[in-house]
């Protein structure tokens, strides 16, 4: 039931509306153009909580992280012009990784509109092809109209970024209205005729195979995802930086379609005769460019899953499309029954293949050597033995990464943050904001020298807010990836890619974080004791540099190889 209505600015009734919708914290850098709605929150302080960043972009990626930890819209304030053309890299990554958030940006006062005044942009021009809806406000009383249809659009169907602009005059202004009830998401339910069919498809199968990933996903909805998987006994790859839809302890669990995937994992999703495919949009990096699958009509029986049925068709055609979200679908697919065509119910036709999918995913996660005194191998397999099954791991974009997602085990649910957008920077905003959101658990992010500093100013949220993130640091003077891609297009002609870095450690203990350097392998346990130490009884955060041989580029190659077989071939 709507409230009595009372005279108030269009702040409070903003901020009122996100105390409705369950908002219990939001991230910002304050700006003059939205002054009344900072106002307001001072006001609400103890139902909300401000987060204030030292950057727009890192407040945009710690809204976008929280919209992944808690499928609730992640909320984020940032001024006009400049503000939103720094936030805008959230929302392009919560646009690619279908994560709800909304972005609300001071604007120009009505008045002032269309003339190009200070700092004025047209959002709907700008953000048009990233966000799913972009609205500016014209009037007070319309704000708890709009604030429902923004967190109903940001969450329904396929989730994602939604941008609302706010007036000066509109924010300042009063005028009396009553309040909208909280929102209900609304996805759509998959139909019994399309689950019996897919149990059908299942029991005519010999060699299926699911390939997990998207967003819209809820620890209720992972629980019941394994128990289809459990009792159909099927094999599970996850798509990209979609490693924690399923633990990956699981016996069903095979391995990450990603970057640098496994060959054999490859090979098996190429010759299985049925993919079921759940939740992802099947993109670039998860197919290998497109490659995995013959466009439009993949070589083996399809079966795709997806909230958006937009998606559906979109590039791959299925034998059976399926128009759900994935708590919905995960609820259908655990009451299935498994029959097959011999009425098979705990031993399958393709149970043996599991085991050896499993032994071999298991088997390609022992590292080789790598060049140099510290070696990431090596590090990955002692952090899998010491964090806690809950821990959260984060990253940015950087071939350090490949490290983390090839050699780390998660836990499940949102034990993993990474753009799949491929956003540098992301990593220690995430970090945090899962920290803010789970101060019990260990939160660890892992950023390349370059990834780091597009966002380590963030080192003074995490200390001012009492984030005891811990942060590897991977230094190799370089931006890697690029000069792995340079190295096979053009070798031997390096531009653009070396880097000159401060004092990591030295700068992490000016913010009054706690800082390190580690350069051998053997040294680093009980640095990343004190480092974890430091930040359970501190509160704060704590920062390893990890010094690495340049020519470690992937736990697979170096940089001489990369360099050698592209002559090889005639590049350069």
């Amino acid at each position: 039931m709507a409230n009595t209505k009372t005279l108030r600015s269009g702040g409070e009734i903003l901020v009122e509306a996100l105390k409705i919708h369950g908002v219990e914290r939001v991230f910002c850098v304050p700006g003059e153009s939205f002054l009344a709605a900072i106002d307001a929150l001072a006001g609400a302080d103890r139902a909300i909580e401000t987060i204030v960043t030292r950057h727009e972009a890192g407040a945009a990626n710690m809204a976008e992280a929280y919209g992944k930890l808690t499928a609730k819209p992640g909320i984020c304030f940032v001024t006009r012009g400049p503000g939103a053309s720094h936030a805008a890299i959230g929302v392009h990554t919560a646009s690619q990784d279908s994560t709800p958030m909304i972005l609300f940006i001071g604007q120009v006062g009505s008045h002032m509109r269309q003339r190009e005044a200070w700092q004025e942009v047209d959002y709907p021009a700008m953000f048009g092809g990233m966000a799913k809806w972009v609205v500016e406000i014209d009037r007070p009383e319309r704000i708890p109209e709009l604030i429902s249809r923004a967190f109903h659009v940001a969450t329904s169907g396929r989730p994602g970024p939604v941008v609302v602009a706010l007036p000066e005059d509109v924010l300042s202004d009063e005028c009396e209205t009553g309040d909208a009830q909280a929102y209900r998401r609304v996805a759509a339910h998959p139909g019994a005729q399309d689950m019996a069919r897919l149990a059908a498809m299942i029991g005519e199968s010999a060699r299926p195979l699911v390939l997990v990933g998207g967003g819209g996903w809820t620890k209720a909805a992972c629980r019941d995802f394994a128990h289809f998987v459990e009792a159909f006994d099927l094999p599970v790859a996850a798509g990209f930086r979609r490693q924690d839809i399923l633990d990956n302890n699981h016996p069903n669990y095979i391995g990450h379609a990603g970057l640098g995937p496994s060959p054999k994992l490859v090979a098996r999703i190429r010759n299985a005769d049925l993919i079921i495919a759940v939740g992802g949009r099947l993109g670039e990096t998860t197919t290998n460019g497109y490659t995995m699958f013959d466009v439009p009509r993949p070589a083996q029986r399809f079966v795709h899953v997806h909230a958006d049925p937009n998606e559906l068709g979109r590039v791959y055609q299925a034998d059976l499309p399926i128009n759900a979200g994935m708590p919905e679908f995960a609820a259908a697919a655990a009451a299935l029954k498994p029959k097959g065509p011999t009425g098979w119910r705990t031993r399958t036709p393709w149970s043996d293949e599991v085991k050896a999918a499993r032994a071999a995913y298991e088997a390609d996660q022992t590292p080789g050597p790598m060049p140099g005194r510290l070696d990431l191998g090596a590090v990955m397999m002692h952090l899998r033995d010491v964090l806690p099954k809950d821990a959260i791991l984060a990253n940015g974009a950087g071939n350090y990464a490949i490290w983390v997602h090839k050699f780390h085990r998660y836990g499940g649910f949102r034990t993993q943050l990474a753009p799949t957008s491929g956003a540098m920077g992301y990593g220690l905003p995430a970090a945090i904001s899962a920290k803010l959101h789970h101060p019990d658990r260990e939160v660890i992010c892992f950023a390349g020298d370059g990834c780091f500093l597009m966002s380590g100013q963030e080192l003074a949220t995490a200390c001012q807010y009492k984030a005891g993130v811990v942060v590897l640091v991977v230094n190799n003077n370089m931006y890697g990836s690029i000069r792995a891609h340079q190295e096979r297009e053009y070798p031997g002609r390096v531009f653009a890619t070396t880097l000159e870095n401060p004092d990591f450690p030295a700068l992490a203990r000016a913010y009054g974080a706690f800082g390190e350097k580690v350069e051998e392998t053997a040294a680093f346990a009980d640095a990343f004791a004190r480092a974890r130490a430091f930040s359970v009884e501190q509160k704060k955060p704590a920062l390893l540099e990890l010094v690495i041989d340049p020519e470690a580029i992937t736990p697979s190659t170096t940089l001489t190889a990369l360099r050698e077989a592209a002559l090889k071939a005639g590049h350069g």
